[in-house]
């Protein structure tokens, strides 16, 4: 029997020796198969073979250039070339590779040979900037909790809520883990037994956020800045303090600013592939550790004549406001046009 974190893999290489090759679950996300935490889910349910032989612990290694490796009976042909691309995904995709009810996949919406996956999610009625590449390094670590890296959404809410509820949200909130938000018909889904709470589930504590008013009204915009993703974590967070979830749009992550229509995509350049390495290691830029949320609300002030004078941009482009720097002020100002402008009617 195989003990976790047992080496097997380099003892059945032929050739190979204790201690070298690479762990499998790299190997089979470089390839492109699938990210390193479902190429962990492939070696557990023992779909993973390395010359002939099935490996089902974690801890195997192999040698890409001298082993066969093969996935669900499937040869790899080695390291796929890797590829980083930006989506604004639309409303009523889900952002998986498959969907057991048929729904459709961001999939459907990149083209090219390599086989990308999602970095975070997206849930199906949101929409926005969503980030995908077939490089499973970078996307483990932008998406692990230390590397901190900022996501900028655009929400819409039902109701106004009040100055303490928003500073409830700034400070963080406690929120259940297993709970499902109801759509906002009320009516469970045909899957509503998977969408209640999970009592045994508990819940946690939110990482502070930065939020401000971009559009005031009876259900009025905000913009706000998370350095987490959670499931469902907006629609929780405003959930806890009585108001309702309507629209959800990401506009930034990271460095990155969504540039494009819903459904387009692009490849990044190279000056973005290295800024969002630059994150994932913590490096990009972040208001300074115990800065008041008052900060957010000075720069808009500053960046409010700019907003009168320039025309809104085509496209939504809208980065996390540094403030004290252009910028940063700059990014205010597009963010505040576009909000005044792109939101639809409050009853659509």
């Amino acid at each position: 029997m195989t003990e976790p974190g047992e080496d097997t893999t380099d003892q059945r290489a032929e050739g190979g020796e204790p201690g070298t090759g690479q762990r499998l679950q790299k190997i089979i996300a470089a390839a492109g198969v699938a990210s390193r935490r479902k190429a962990e889910e492939l070696i557990l349910a023992g779909r993973v073979q390395v010359n002939g032989q099935t490996v089902t612990a974690l801890g195997s290694k192999a040698d890409p250039e001298r082993d066969h490796i093969r996935v669900d009976g499937k040869l790899l042909h080695g390291p796929e070339r890797p590829r980083y691309m930006v989506l604004n995904k639309p409303k009523g995709y889900v952002t998986t590779a498959s969907d057991p009810e048929g729904r459709p996949t961001v999939m459907n919406l990149v083209k090219g040979g390599e086989r990308l996956f999602p970095v975070g999610r997206l849930d199906y009625s949101s929409e926005g900037l969503l980030l995908m590449t077939n490089d499973g390094e970078l996307a483990n670590a932008l998406t692990r909790a230390a590397a901190r890296v900022e996501k900028t959404y655009l929400v819409k809410v039902s109701g106004k809520p009040s100055d303490s509820a928003l500073n409830q949200l700034r400070h963080g909130v406690m929120i259940d883990r297993g709970t499902q938000i109801r759509p906002e018909s009320g009516k469970p889904s045909r899957h509503a037994s998977a969408e209640l709470p999970r009592h045994n589930e508990g819940r946690v504590m939110t990482a502070p956020a930065r939020i401000r008013l971009l559009r005031d009204a009876d259900n009025p915009w905000y913009e706000l800045i998370l350095i987490e993703g959670r499931n469902r974590e907006i629609r929780k967070m405003f959930e806890e303090v009585g108001h309702h979830v309507e629209k959800i749009r990401r506009v930034g992550y990271g460095p990155l600013v969504l540039d494009l229509e819903p459904g387009l995509s692009r490849d990044l350049t190279l000056e973005e592939v290295a800024a969002l390495r630059r994150a994932a290691e913590g490096k990009s830029a972040r208001p300074a550790r115990g800065s008041r949320s008052s900060a957010p609300n000075r720069s808009e002030r500053r960046s409010r004549p700019r907003t009168e004078t320039r025309a809104p941009s085509p496209t939504l482009a809208n980065r996390e406001p540094q403030p004290g720097t252009l910028r940063g002020q700059e990014a205010h100002a597009q963010s505040l046009a576009r909000a005044r402008s792109a939101p639809p009617p409050a009853n659509s």
